[in-house]
């Protein structure tokens, strides 16, 4: 099992302290793909002057801009940066560093819409531009703080996590979520691209996850390893499905996830795919007419 960690009190719009270079503050935008909202981080010294990063400003929300303004007051906003385009980490940006002054990085937008299911509430948010295009290695340097980026596919074609030197820790965005999977979506999703990420996330060691959403994972290797484990073992029940006879997706969830909030399926029902479209990349399974949702799956 997977040891997901439980979000410990939190006010919305209160700026908290975790650690001696990194403060969050988490907006108001619970829901079944956000947890308790999105957490968005400040990195750097909380002295007055200090420079600092802002990542992930999160969604459209007039208070939760209000809170970071208010959180910065007094502080040089160095830089803004983006994990991924989704619209509970990316629209607040552009407003946020209008005020603030600062410029905003991202990796390249996908080039179109992404999802399959309208459903989900992780969209993209269409209309991002960054000011500067981040790619895996990049380096972000500032007050006392050294940020890398770090390519990590899977989630969202476009996702980076970004590496505080400092701490040895990694802003892991939706990439590694301290209280859920992570929702792999196709077509912009793609499971074999996260599980190679996830490889390369687990070879670094850090010593401390900050998600998006939730709480820190504080002890990563063991999780990380039972996260992949957890991949794996679906995958493994998928195939055992293919071999009982189901054919269709929309017969398969029901059976994988039927202990899982009936309002996660469309998603479920994604990330099955995403697992199909992997296995069928390594000649394992075969869909007809193609590798669609509604494909019939058989095994090779």
């Amino acid at each position: 099992m997977i040891p997901f960690v439980p979000m410990p009190p939190f006010e919305y719009g209160r700026v908290d302290a975790v650690s001696p270079l990194i403060r969050r503050v988490i907006a108001n935008n619970p829901g079944p793909f956000t947890f308790t909202g999105t957490g968005t981080y400040i990195v750097g010294r909380p002295d007055a002057g200090a420079g600092v990063a802002v990542i992930d400003p999160g969604p459209l929300d007039e208070a939760h801009l209000a809170a970071l303004l208010a959180a910065v007051a007094g502080q040089t906003v160095s830089h803004v940066l983006v994990t991924h385009t989704h619209r509970d980490h990316a629209p607040l940006a552009r407003p946020f560093a209008e005020v603030v002054g600062a410029p905003v990085l991202a990796a390249r937008p996908p080039a179109r819409t992404i999802h399959a299911s309208a459903a989900l509430d992780e969209e993209d948010d269409e209309t991002f531009a960054p000011d500067v295009v981040l790619a895996g290695g990049d380096v972000i340097a500032g007050d006392g703080w050294t940020l890398e980026a770090m390519s990590t596919p899977g989630h969202a074609s476009n996702h980076l996590a970004f590496v505080l030197r400092e701490e040895n820790a990694l802003f892991s965005g939706d990439h590694v979520m301290g209280w859920s999977t992570t929702v792999v979506a196709p077509p912009d999703g793609d499971m074999a691209a996260y599980m190679d990420s996830l490889d390369r996330v687990i070879a670094r060691a850090f010593s401390t996850l900050w998600p998006t959403h939730g709480a820190p994972v504080t002890e990563p290797r063991p999780f990380l390893a039972a996260y992949k484990a957890h991949r794996l073992a679906r995958e493994a029940q998928i195939l055992e499905r293919l071999a009982a006879g189901d054919e269709r997706i929309a017969g398969i969830v029901p059976n994988l996830y039927a202990a899982v909030d009936a309002r996660l399926w469309p998603a479920a029902s994604l990330s099955v795919w995403a697992h199909l479209i992997a296995l069928e990349g390594a000649g394992r399974v075969r869909a007809q007419p193609g590798p669609a949702i509604d494909a019939a799956w058989t095994l090779t």
